[in-house]
């Protein structure tokens, strides 16, 4: 299977449990590989063809901008279902990182996996 990435993609929101939290953006990182079968794009040098990840990127940035979640978890799962429902993309892992959550530590977050990996 062939993956496309996007790594370190960072967007502020609103996320936490705490009222504090709720009154702020806070950033998060997101890391994404996507399956996805680049031999159609490689053979004709058509972006067409390819899984555009400056789309995916953008689509992701809009719609994690907006969000007010409490958890890290359901943030991850809202945005591998729209890589899947509105990307080709059959098969999604996603790491989404909230930097400075825990005192001493560089990130915390989730890291999950969506769909049907091809062999």
């Amino acid at each position: 299977m062939d993956i496309v990435f996007i790594r370190e993609l960072e967007i502020e929101t609103v996320i936490g449990i705490y009222d504090w939290e709720r009154k702020i953006r806070q950033k998060v990182s997101i890391d994404l590989d996507m399956g996805f079968d680049i031999r159609k794009a490689a053979q004709s040098d058509d972006i067409e063809h390819a899984l555009n990840y400056k789309a995916v990127a953008k689509r992701l940035i809009a719609f994690v901008g907006e969000s007010q979640f409490q958890l890290v978890e359901t943030l991850a799962e809202r945005i591998c279902a729209i890589v899947l429902e509105e990307f080709d993309v059959r098969w999604v892992r996603l790491t989404l990182h909230k930097p400075g959550a825990v005192s001493g530590s560089r990130s915390v977050g989730v890291r999950i996996e969506r769909g049907e990996p091809q062999p």
